[in-house]
């Protein structure tokens, strides 16, 4: 399927050598878009992800940065702009638990460090963006949140969860604020996801009770959210649509 309103359009994806990134990228890149592939541990998978995307037909950048410091994030968006001239489109998709842990043993590292990867890359990612969107009159960002912003999260996952919810709510105040330059900012909270890291995060006896509940009785894969990234991304499909969190979780939990 292509989405012409799409080709040629330069985005930046944070997070995007593994997991959902990846696989928007690989999307994006099926497009015909120039794709910002950015990683930070594992730039062997970026540098194949950008090679998948320049195979599919794309144009592509690797770029490397540790997006929970703000400077970072500041000087990626930057590299970035430069290197396709402009930047249509920002995903703010880095970003995972860390570490699981009871609210009463965490420490204000791990806080640190869970709010810093999953908020602040989210808030310093944006605001290096916006110039260029404002000058460009217009632009799309769109943030991965969770389903965990809208439950709290599976067991020992608070923290996580609540970074999600600042991700949610800062998505619907920027939206606010900026559609009068005509950038439009959403989300997509994914929910069970089977991803290649998945087991390592979570318990199965948690990924099991949540497929229980879950209509559909099994979990989403990584190219299912990738849709929903496109159709966000596309001035000709949602060119009316701002503020919204596009919910990706087979029925789990429904608005």
């Amino acid at each position: 399927m292509k989405i012409d309103d799409l080709a040629g359009k330069a985005v930046l994806i944070t997070g995007s050598s593994t997991g959902i990134g990846a696989a928007v990228a690989r999307g994006f890149g099926a497009q015909g878009m120039r794709v910002a592939v950015h990683g930070n541990s594992n730039m062997e998978q970026a540098e194949q992800v950008a090679a998948d995307v320049r195979a599919a037909g794309g144009e592509a950048v690797v770029l490397r940065a540790d997006v929970r410091d703000a400077t970072a994030c500041t000087e990626l968006v930057e590299t970035a702009c430069k290197a396709f001239g402009r930047l249509d489109i920002l995903i703010n998709n880095a970003g995972g638990l860390v570490r699981r842990s009871p609210i009463r043993d965490a420490s204000d590292d791990l806080f640190d460090e869970v709010v810093g990867l999953n908020a602040r890359s989210v808030f310093s990612c944006s605001r290096a963006a916006l110039p260029f969107m404002e000058r460009q009159n217009g632009g799309v960002i769109i943030s991965t949140t969770s389903l965990a912003a809208r439950n709290g999260g599976g067991g020992r996952s608070v923290l996580y969860a609540a970074s999600k919810g600042f991700v949610s709510s800062f998505t619907r105040g920027l939206a606010k604020e900026v559609a009068r330059f005509n950038i439009r900012v959403n989300a997509v909270a994914p929910g069970v996801i089977d991803k290649p890291d998945k087991s390592a995060s979570t318990p199965a006896h948690q990924i099991d009770a949540a497929l229980r509940m879950t209509p559909m009785r099994r979990q989403g894969n990584l190219e299912e959210c990738v849709g929903a990234y496109l159709y966000l991304s596309s001035h000709a499909l949602s060119s009316f649509v701002t503020g919204q969190v596009i919910e990706v979780n087979g029925g789990l939990l429904m608005p």
